[in-house]
């Protein structure tokens, strides 16, 4: 076709369904349609084929829509967070139908063990079985699910007690706080299991609230609490297993192996950085009150651990069996105990300090010879747990922290180490122990050191102290013993010294008016 230009030759052939493709030559103007069959019309060799260009028809691409493309992320806007909203909805739903069946569940169960209780009773006391129903009803709270504490442990039912202990069948210990069982986890670890008595008019609320803080408490020094009952009127805390028992076991029997020299300081360090962290590191410093022997727990691979920490506030006045007027055991009380002087942890420094003299000697720090049946306080005589270094007439006492702060003055160690372990002690160690133990005996709970410096003088990474000439007076005095009428005005030049004190004073039976007297203060445990 002549006399076309390019663009009229492209029109043609769109246009044309069997045009396949064109031929156009500027030269001559010329449009050369292909139809059914593409060939070339060029000829490479001729001259005239300068001006010659072909094109073949294609299909064009697809081109989307602007108004197609905003319409496709709208909806995709619209439906993701509306699908979303749904499955939270769903999940939220579910958790909360759950959590309502669990707490349903529960309070079932434990009406139903409340019934059975009931009954029981009433089998065994048909007389008094409304008195037991009035009683449970009272102590028991169905809302006990509803208390929410943060920093909680686990939460026990009673059944779940009793299950892991076979009914209370092994008992391994007893102390102030009652009777400790050995129980099993479902996972099979090993716990011990205590039975809280006596912990008078503390509602549930404020018991939980104590147990969340001693929950919180985490050191490789302290027994761990895995977690607790409070079902009705019992009270029950699940501690982590122990299975050498407490220190006083190994450490005061007469027979059996000894505890080496080496496991004796590094119990002192362990129970040492327990009590530290105690006071310094706890979000809430805690006294312990009742540092013993029967409260440093071993295990296999020289775990040292301190138990019953935390636990002074939940008993009553009336628990007076080990404990005195206050919180403690008799043998490792502070003198501060004596008067209105504040409780603190120095008054834990004091305990400790004994338990170090125990350490080194091996035996209990007081043990009684009495001539006459009659000793200090009227109580028994016990002459198998004598002391060397010492000698008793009529009632006096072998107290040992005397004999040590004595052996001391003489620069006289190696008699104070335990005569069982002879030839196997470092008198280096045994020297720094003794001194330590006397700087935490000090009369003045400010001259003592605290537990941090306690355990650093210990492992030897602070400087060692060196007692006061004139601080442990109050020992001195006390371990001279003391009788008769005349006993309160010693104690009392003991006590108040050149500084003002108010005494609290305690009548006997005799009607004489004194101070509490030495064997209520450190009896025979």
């Amino acid at each position: 076709m002549a006399g076309s230009n390019a663009s009229s030759c492209q029109t043609l052939c769109s246009s044309n369904c069997s045009c396949l493709g064109y031929f156009y030559d500027s030269s001559s103007l010329s449009c050369y349609l292909a139809q059914h069959q593409l060939a070339s019309f060029i000829n490479t060799n001729a001259s005239n084929g300068a001006g010659m260009s072909g094109y073949i028809k294609v299909q064009s691409s697809p081109r989307s829509s602007p108004d197609s493309s905003s319409s496709n992320k709208t909806l995709i806007a619209i439906l993701l967070p509306t699908i979303i909203a749904f499955v939270l909805v769903v999940v939220v739903g579910a958790f909360v139908i759950a959590s309502r069946r669990r707490k349903d569940e529960q309070r079932v169960g434990r009406r139903a063990s409340r019934s059975r209780d009931v009954q029981l009773r009433r089998q065994r006391s048909p007389g008094s079985a409304s008195a037991h129903l009035v009683r449970d009803l009272d102590n028991d709270d169905d809302g006990d699910d509803d208390i929410v504490i943060p920093g909680l442990p686990t939460r026990f039912t009673h059944d779940e007690i009793e299950a892991m202990t076979n009914s209370y069948r092994t008992k391994i210990g007893a102390g102030g706080f009652g009777a400790v069982y050995k129980g099993e986890l479902p996972d099979g670890s090993l716990v011990a299991v205590k039975k809280i008595e006596g912990v008078g008019t503390q509602g549930k609320r404020e018991f939980m609230t104590e147990i969340a803080v001693i929950g919180n408490i985490h050191h490789v020094n302290l027994v761990r609490l895995r977690g607790f009952c409070t079902e009705g009127h019992r009270r029950l805390l699940v501690y982590e297993y122990m299975n050498r028992g407490s220190l006083d076991r190994p450490l005061f029997r007469p027979a059996g192996p000894l505890l080496e020299w080496k496991e004796r300081v590094d119990i002192a360090i362990g129970a040492a950085r327990g009590l530290a962290y105690l006071h310094f590191g706890c979000n809430q410093r805690i006294i312990h009150c009742d540092v013993k022997p029967e409260n440093i727990l071993l295990a296999d691979g020289g775990q040292v651990k301190s138990a019953d920490f935390g636990l002074a506030k939940f008993l009553t006045p009336e628990q007076s069996g080990l404990f005195t007027t206050m919180r403690g055991t008799r043998g490792y009380l502070a003198p501060e105990w004596l008067t209105n002087t504040a409780i603190t942890d120095r008054t834990d420094v004091y305990g400790f300090g004994m338990v170090l003299l125990e350490l080194v000697h091996g035996r209990k720090n007081r043990s009684e010879h009495v001539s006459d049946g009659a000793g200090v306080g009227g109580e028994d005589s016990n002459s198998s747990n004598g002391t060397a270094g010492g000698s008793s007439r009529g009632g006096r006492n072998d107290y040992f922290p005397l004999v040590a702060l004595e052996g001391h003055e003489g620069g006289r160690y190696a008699e104070l180490a335990d005569p069982r372990l002879e030839g196997r002690v470092v008198g280096k160690e045994v020297e720094r122990m003794v001194k330590v133990a006397l700087c935490c005996l000090h009369e003045d709970p400010h001259t003592r050191p605290s537990m941090a410096v306690v355990a650093g003088m210990l492992e030897g990474t602070m400087e060692r102290g060196e007692p006061r000439a004139q601080a442990p007076r109050f020992l001195r005095l006390y371990g001279r013993g003391f009788a008769g009428p005349s006993e309160g005005d010693v104690m009392k030049q003991a006590m108040v010294g050149d500084r003002t004190r108010s005494e609290t004073t305690m009548t006997t039976m005799s009607g004489w008016p004194s101070y509490m007297s030495s064997s209520q203060l450190s009896g025979a445990r």
